[in-house]
């Protein structure tokens, strides 16, 4: 996907996304610091800096698993809200925040993938 503006306003959500964590993060129990904390800010840094190396990449094949990888760490990202909400590490209005955005990031970044398919 060459839409430069497109791509702009994706990557502008994987930030939003990325504090949004760090800050919710932050009111986590203590001793989950090297457990959830530490693998959900992780798996949300993992979306962000995939997809930018992906961005930077000039061969279709490269790019698109960079992609992947980014679109990965985001399902991945989404089951450790779920699970802190069911461990009551974040409120209700913390997990609608966060799903919402990432929601929106997985539809946009499956979007930018579709024309990096192999066939296309």
């Amino acid at each position: 996907m060459g839409d430069e503006k497109y791509l702009d306003n994706l990557k502008h959500k994987m930030d939003e996304y990325v504090h949004l964590i760090y800050a919710i993060t932050k009111k986590f129990p203590k001793d989950e610091l090297y457990g959830t904390t530490s693998q959900l800010r992780r798996a949300t840094l993992s979306i962000i800096l995939n997809f930018i190396e992906g961005y930077a990449r000039k061969r279709k094949a490269v790019k698109r698993n960079f992609w992947e990888i980014s679109f990965g760490s985001l399902k991945e990202s989404k089951y450790l809200v779920y699970f802190s909400l069911i461990e009551k590490y974040i409120s209700k209005e913390d997990y609608g925040r966060a799903m919402k955005l990432a929601e929106e990031i997985g539809a946009m970044l499956w979007r930018a993938l579709e024309p990096l398919e192999e066939n296309a």
